[in-house]
């Protein structure tokens, strides 16, 4: 059950904080999705768009074009695999094979533990340092499996990925 009038509180904390109009929705589904912990339950996204005045179908778009977000429960940490030509060819199959090792997932999936969600991305625009992952919002560049090894240990132990 979602506490509604949490949600209405971080809807208007957006709302006060957004410096332009196009940037409320957006912002709003941050903070909902931050509270919730990496994922927007459908029945705060449907208040979400009450409080906004702004059509279900509006906030259903935003929801499903940016990979940010997610109406399903993630991970605590979601990676975000690079997977264009550039991390590809400079040992992204590897990095892909080191993840999927590790954690026991495909994309898309979770870990019973809770802790990652693994996913696909396009290009995060660091090519001179591919290849590349995204863990939340740091970006992790010149990855080999020895250093993705690391940063899930780190991570598992309870540490920041660096």
């Amino acid at each position: 059950m979602v506490d509604r009038e949490k949600v209405h509180a971080l809807v208007r904390e957006a709302k006060s904080e957004s410096l332009e109009e196009k940037d409320i929705l957006i912002n709003t589904l941050h903070k909902v999705q931050d509270y919730f912990g990496n994922y927007i339950p459908v029945e705060a996204a449907e208040i979400v768009a009450e409080e906004l005045v702004v059509p279900k179908s509006k906030v259903y778009e935003v929801l499903t074009f940016y990979t940010m977000f997610s109406t399903k429960p993630r991970g605590k940490y979601v990676i975000r695999v690079c997977v264009n030509l550039p991390c590809h060819v400079t040992g992204g199959r590897e990095i892909v094979q080191t993840l999927k090792e590790l954690l026991g997932v495909q994309f898309g999936e979770t870990t019973k533990d809770g802790l990652f969600t693994l996913e696909t991305t396009s290009c995060l625009g660091l090519c001179g340092v591919a290849p590349v992952i995204m863990i939340n919002d740091q970006y992790y560049g010149d990855l080999t499996p020895k250093k993705v090894k690391e940063l899930i240990e780190n991570l598992r132990s309870g540490g920041d990925a660096r």
